[in-house]
Protein backbone atom coordinates (compact mmCIF):
# COMPACT_ATOMS: atom_id res chain seq x y z
CA UNK A 1 0.00 0.00 0.00
CA UNK A 2 3.12 2.44 1.28
CA UNK A 3 4.65 2.00 -2.17
CA UNK A 4 1.58 2.17 -4.13
CA UNK A 5 1.24 5.93 -2.05
CA UNK A 6 4.66 6.53 -3.10
CA UNK A 7 4.55 5.84 -6.78
CA UNK A 8 1.42 8.24 -7.07
CA UNK A 9 3.33 10.67 -5.60
CA UNK A 10 6.34 10.43 -7.75
CA UNK A 11 3.35 10.54 -10.90
CA UNK A 12 1.93 13.74 -9.28
CA UNK A 13 5.38 15.01 -9.09
CA UNK A 14 6.27 14.56 -12.31
CA UNK A 15 3.35 16.05 -13.61
CA UNK A 16 3.94 18.82 -11.29
CA UNK A 17 7.47 19.53 -12.61
CA UNK A 18 5.98 19.53 -15.97
CA UNK A 19 2.73 21.85 -15.65
CA UNK A 20 5.30 24.67 -13.98
CA UNK A 21 8.32 24.36 -16.71
CA UNK A 22 7.25 26.26 -19.01
CA UNK A 23 7.09 29.33 -16.45
CA UNK A 24 10.34 28.32 -15.04
CA UNK A 25 11.95 27.39 -18.95
CA UNK A 26 10.63 31.45 -19.24
CA UNK A 27 12.40 32.87 -16.37
CA UNK A 28 15.55 30.79 -16.75
CA UNK A 29 16.26 32.02 -20.46
CA UNK A 30 14.17 35.65 -20.33
CA UNK A 31 15.02 36.67 -16.91
CA UNK A 32 17.76 35.58 -15.33
CA UNK A 33 20.14 34.70 -18.15
CA UNK A 34 19.87 38.25 -19.24
CA UNK A 35 20.44 39.31 -15.74
CA UNK A 36 23.61 37.62 -15.48
CA UNK A 37 24.96 38.42 -19.02
CA UNK A 38 23.93 42.19 -18.17
CA UNK A 39 26.35 41.66 -15.26
CA UNK A 40 28.93 40.51 -17.26
CA UNK A 41 28.87 43.20 -19.53
CA UNK A 42 29.23 45.92 -17.00
CA UNK A 43 32.38 44.72 -16.26
CA UNK A 44 33.52 44.69 -19.88
CA UNK A 45 34.10 47.20 -22.77
CA UNK A 46 32.36 46.49 -26.14
CA UNK A 47 33.67 46.65 -29.80
CA UNK A 48 33.23 46.29 -33.18
CA UNK A 49 31.39 43.34 -34.18
CA UNK A 50 30.21 42.01 -30.41
CA UNK A 51 33.83 41.55 -29.06
CA UNK A 52 34.05 42.05 -25.59
CA UNK A 53 37.20 43.06 -23.22
CA UNK A 54 37.32 42.80 -19.42
CA UNK A 55 38.28 46.48 -17.94
CA UNK A 56 37.54 45.77 -14.31
CA UNK A 57 35.32 48.45 -12.57
CA UNK A 58 36.28 51.23 -15.08
CA UNK A 59 32.37 51.27 -16.32
CA UNK A 60 31.60 51.89 -12.75
CA UNK A 61 34.21 54.67 -12.50
CA UNK A 62 33.30 56.66 -15.30
CA UNK A 63 29.77 56.02 -14.39
CA UNK A 64 29.87 57.64 -10.25
CA UNK A 65 31.86 60.60 -11.72
CA UNK A 66 29.59 61.75 -14.50
CA UNK A 67 27.66 64.33 -13.66
CA UNK A 68 24.94 63.44 -16.35
CA UNK A 69 24.71 59.95 -14.61
CA UNK A 70 23.54 61.73 -10.57
CA UNK A 71 21.36 63.99 -12.88
CA UNK A 72 19.37 61.34 -14.36
CA UNK A 73 19.59 59.20 -10.97
CA UNK A 74 17.93 62.38 -9.12
CA UNK A 75 15.21 63.02 -12.33
CA UNK A 76 14.21 59.33 -11.83
CA UNK A 77 13.75 59.38 -7.99
CA UNK A 78 12.23 63.05 -8.63
CA UNK A 79 9.90 61.35 -11.26
CA UNK A 80 9.29 58.40 -8.15
CA UNK A 81 8.51 61.59 -5.73
CA UNK A 82 6.03 63.12 -7.68
CA UNK A 83 3.84 60.11 -9.19
CA UNK A 84 3.74 57.18 -6.86
CA UNK A 85 2.19 59.48 -3.85
CA UNK A 86 -0.39 61.05 -6.09
CA UNK A 87 -1.22 58.19 -8.22
CA UNK A 88 -1.83 55.88 -5.42
CA UNK A 89 -3.71 58.31 -3.45
CA UNK A 90 -6.19 59.12 -6.40
CA UNK A 91 -6.23 55.43 -7.52
CA UNK A 92 -7.65 55.14 -3.79
CA UNK A 93 -10.47 57.84 -3.93
CA UNK A 94 -11.16 56.25 -7.56
CA UNK A 95 -11.56 52.58 -5.85
CA UNK A 96 -13.98 53.31 -3.00
CA UNK A 97 -16.16 55.60 -5.55
CA UNK A 98 -15.89 53.02 -7.62
CA UNK A 99 -17.10 50.65 -4.53
CA UNK A 100 -19.60 52.56 -3.84
CA UNK A 101 -23.13 52.28 -4.56
CA UNK A 102 -23.49 54.09 -7.82
CA UNK A 103 -25.41 53.66 -11.43
CA UNK A 104 -23.19 52.27 -14.54
CA UNK A 105 -20.56 50.82 -12.39
CA UNK A 106 -19.35 49.11 -14.61
CA UNK A 107 -19.26 51.69 -17.20
CA UNK A 108 -17.26 53.95 -14.95
CA UNK A 109 -14.56 51.13 -14.24
CA UNK A 110 -14.05 50.43 -17.65
CA UNK A 111 -13.46 54.19 -18.64
CA UNK A 112 -10.55 54.10 -15.77
CA UNK A 113 -8.90 51.45 -16.92
CA UNK A 114 -8.95 52.43 -20.62
CA UNK A 115 -5.62 54.20 -20.49
CA UNK A 116 -3.90 50.79 -19.41
CA UNK A 117 -5.37 49.10 -22.95
CA UNK A 118 -4.21 51.88 -25.21
CA UNK A 119 -1.09 52.34 -27.36
CA UNK A 120 1.15 54.65 -25.61
CA UNK A 121 2.41 55.87 -28.03
CA UNK A 122 -1.26 57.22 -28.86
CA UNK A 123 -1.17 58.28 -25.46
CA UNK A 124 1.85 60.89 -25.89
CA UNK A 125 0.85 61.82 -29.36
CA UNK A 126 -2.77 63.30 -27.33
CA UNK A 127 -0.97 64.73 -24.05
CA UNK A 128 2.10 66.22 -26.38
CA UNK A 129 -0.93 68.45 -28.24
CA UNK A 130 -2.37 68.85 -25.02
CA UNK A 131 0.97 70.38 -23.45
CA UNK A 132 1.86 72.37 -26.62
CA UNK A 133 3.13 76.19 -25.64
CA UNK A 134 1.48 77.45 -28.81
CA UNK A 135 -2.16 75.90 -28.99
CA UNK A 136 -2.06 73.20 -26.17
CA UNK A 137 -5.70 73.01 -24.69
CA UNK A 138 -4.44 73.03 -20.93
CA UNK A 139 -2.61 76.82 -21.98
CA UNK A 140 -6.60 77.61 -23.00
CA UNK A 141 -7.93 76.23 -19.76
CA UNK A 142 -5.48 78.19 -17.49
CA UNK A 143 -5.85 81.16 -19.91
CA UNK A 144 -1.62 81.84 -19.62
CA UNK A 145 1.16 80.24 -21.98
CA UNK A 146 3.69 77.97 -20.30
CA UNK A 147 6.23 76.23 -22.54
CA UNK A 148 5.53 72.41 -20.46
CA UNK A 149 7.81 70.62 -22.43
CA UNK A 150 10.79 72.94 -23.26
CA UNK A 151 11.52 74.20 -19.67
CA UNK A 152 12.87 71.54 -17.64
CA UNK A 153 11.14 72.44 -14.47
CA UNK A 154 7.76 72.24 -16.31
CA UNK A 155 8.59 69.09 -18.25
CA UNK A 156 9.20 66.65 -15.91
CA UNK A 157 6.19 67.63 -14.37
CA UNK A 158 4.06 67.38 -17.68
CA UNK A 159 5.60 63.66 -17.68
CA UNK A 160 4.56 62.79 -14.44
CA UNK A 161 1.03 64.20 -15.12
CA UNK A 162 0.60 61.64 -18.22
CA UNK A 163 1.92 58.77 -16.19
CA UNK A 164 -0.31 59.41 -13.03
CA UNK A 165 -3.00 59.49 -15.31
CA UNK A 166 -2.26 56.56 -16.95
CA UNK A 167 -1.71 54.43 -14.06
CA UNK A 168 -4.69 55.33 -12.15
CA UNK A 169 -7.23 53.20 -13.57
CA UNK A 170 -4.76 49.83 -13.43
CA UNK A 171 -4.27 50.94 -9.48
CA UNK A 172 -7.85 51.36 -8.67
CA UNK A 173 -8.71 48.20 -9.94
CA UNK A 174 -6.68 46.42 -7.91
CA UNK A 175 -7.41 48.49 -4.68
CA UNK A 176 -11.22 47.79 -5.92
CA UNK A 177 -10.42 44.13 -5.51
CA UNK A 178 -9.34 44.62 -1.99
CA UNK A 179 -12.26 47.07 -1.08
CA UNK A 180 -14.49 44.43 -2.34
CA UNK A 181 -13.08 41.63 0.12
CA UNK A 182 -13.85 43.61 3.32
CA UNK A 183 -17.09 42.08 4.96
CA UNK A 184 -20.09 45.08 4.99
CA UNK A 185 -20.97 43.72 8.47
CA UNK A 186 -18.14 45.92 9.78
CA UNK A 187 -19.13 48.60 8.55
CA UNK A 188 -22.58 48.05 9.84
CA UNK A 189 -21.38 47.29 13.61
CA UNK A 190 -19.15 50.75 13.45
CA UNK A 191 -22.69 52.68 12.39
CA UNK A 192 -23.74 51.02 15.01
CA UNK A 193 -21.49 52.33 17.81
CA UNK A 194 -21.87 55.40 16.53
CA UNK A 195 -18.52 55.99 14.08
CA UNK A 196 -18.34 58.38 10.90
CA UNK A 197 -17.38 57.74 7.67
CA UNK A 198 -13.76 59.60 8.30
CA UNK A 199 -13.91 57.18 11.49
CA UNK A 200 -14.72 54.30 9.79
CA UNK A 201 -11.94 54.90 6.66
CA UNK A 202 -9.40 54.79 8.92
CA UNK A 203 -10.18 52.31 11.53
CA UNK A 204 -11.93 49.56 8.72
CA UNK A 205 -10.91 50.63 5.53
CA UNK A 206 -7.14 51.27 6.36
CA UNK A 207 -6.01 48.29 8.28
CA UNK A 208 -8.03 45.86 5.66
CA UNK A 209 -6.72 46.81 2.50
CA UNK A 210 -3.00 47.61 3.41
CA UNK A 211 -2.08 44.47 2.06
CA UNK A 212 -3.37 45.48 -1.27
CA UNK A 213 -2.31 49.10 -0.78
CA UNK A 214 1.71 47.24 0.10
CA UNK A 215 1.45 45.51 -3.18
CA UNK A 216 0.14 48.00 -5.54
CA UNK A 217 2.94 50.65 -3.78
CA UNK A 218 5.85 48.24 -4.67
CA UNK A 219 4.55 48.06 -7.90
CA UNK A 220 4.20 51.44 -8.93
CA UNK A 221 7.71 52.47 -6.89
CA UNK A 222 9.35 49.98 -9.27
CA UNK A 223 7.70 51.24 -12.56
CA UNK A 224 8.14 54.75 -11.99
CA UNK A 225 12.32 54.22 -10.94
CA UNK A 226 11.90 52.20 -14.69
CA UNK A 227 10.45 54.84 -16.66
CA UNK A 228 11.37 55.24 -19.96
CA UNK A 229 8.50 55.35 -22.80
CA UNK A 230 7.41 57.83 -21.66
CA UNK A 231 9.63 60.81 -21.70
CA UNK A 232 11.33 58.80 -24.78
CA UNK A 233 7.90 59.58 -26.66
CA UNK A 234 6.58 63.28 -24.55
CA UNK A 235 10.49 64.39 -25.34
CA UNK A 236 11.70 64.98 -28.41
CA UNK A 237 15.85 64.04 -28.92
CA UNK A 238 16.11 67.54 -30.20
CA UNK A 239 14.62 69.34 -27.46
CA UNK A 240 17.17 70.65 -25.82
CA UNK A 241 15.65 70.06 -22.25
CA UNK A 242 15.97 66.33 -22.82
CA UNK A 243 19.34 65.80 -20.85
CA UNK A 244 17.57 68.03 -17.64
CA UNK A 245 14.99 65.21 -17.40
CA UNK A 246 16.55 61.94 -18.67
CA UNK A 247 16.04 59.12 -16.86
CA UNK A 248 18.38 56.33 -15.78
CA UNK A 249 16.38 54.18 -18.42
CA UNK A 250 16.79 56.92 -21.05
CA UNK A 251 20.34 57.06 -20.38
CA UNK A 252 20.84 53.34 -20.89
CA UNK A 253 18.85 53.63 -24.09
CA UNK A 254 21.04 56.21 -25.08
CA UNK A 255 24.08 54.41 -24.21
CA UNK A 256 23.28 51.33 -25.43
CA UNK A 257 21.53 52.39 -28.76
CA UNK A 258 22.71 55.17 -29.74
CA UNK A 259 25.93 55.25 -28.86
CA UNK A 260 26.81 51.67 -28.96
CA UNK A 261 28.95 51.93 -24.99
CA UNK A 262 27.08 48.63 -23.90
CA UNK A 263 29.45 47.33 -21.33
CA UNK A 264 28.48 51.53 -19.51
CA UNK A 265 24.80 51.15 -20.22
CA UNK A 266 25.03 47.74 -18.61
CA UNK A 267 26.77 49.29 -15.66
CA UNK A 268 23.69 51.59 -15.45
CA UNK A 269 21.06 49.14 -15.31
CA UNK A 270 23.10 47.32 -12.73
CA UNK A 271 22.65 50.25 -10.62
CA UNK A 272 18.95 51.15 -11.07
CA UNK A 273 18.42 47.12 -10.54
CA UNK A 274 20.75 47.77 -7.03
CA UNK A 275 18.44 51.10 -6.46
CA UNK A 276 15.16 49.42 -6.69
CA UNK A 277 15.90 46.58 -4.53
CA UNK A 278 17.19 49.30 -1.31
CA UNK A 279 13.88 51.03 -2.26
CA UNK A 280 11.86 47.95 -2.17
CA UNK A 281 14.12 46.48 0.87
CA UNK A 282 12.86 49.39 2.93
CA UNK A 283 9.37 48.89 1.66
CA UNK A 284 9.33 45.36 3.28
CA UNK A 285 10.90 47.07 6.71
CA UNK A 286 8.18 50.13 6.61
CA UNK A 287 5.93 47.61 6.15
CA UNK A 288 5.99 46.39 9.58
CA UNK A 289 4.22 49.47 11.04
CA UNK A 290 1.35 49.95 9.10
CA UNK A 291 0.48 46.87 7.30
CA UNK A 292 -1.95 44.45 9.22
CA UNK A 293 -2.25 41.23 8.00
CA UNK A 294 -4.05 39.74 11.09
CA UNK A 295 -7.84 40.84 9.51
Amino acid sequence: MWKRQSIAAKREQRWAWLMVAPTIIGLLVLNYYPLIQTFILSFSKTKTFGAMEFNGIQNYTDMFATPEFWKATWNTVYFCILTVPVGIALALIVAILLNAKVKFKSGFRAIYFLPMVCAPAAIAMVWRWMFNGEYGIINTIINAKVNWLTNPTTAILACAIVAIWSSIGYDAVLLLSGLQNISKTYYEAARIDGAGPIKQFFSITMPMISPTLFVTLIMRMMASLKVYDLIYMMIDQTNPVLPEVQSLMYLFYREAFVAGNKGYASAIVIWTILLIGVVTIFQFIGQKKWVNYDV
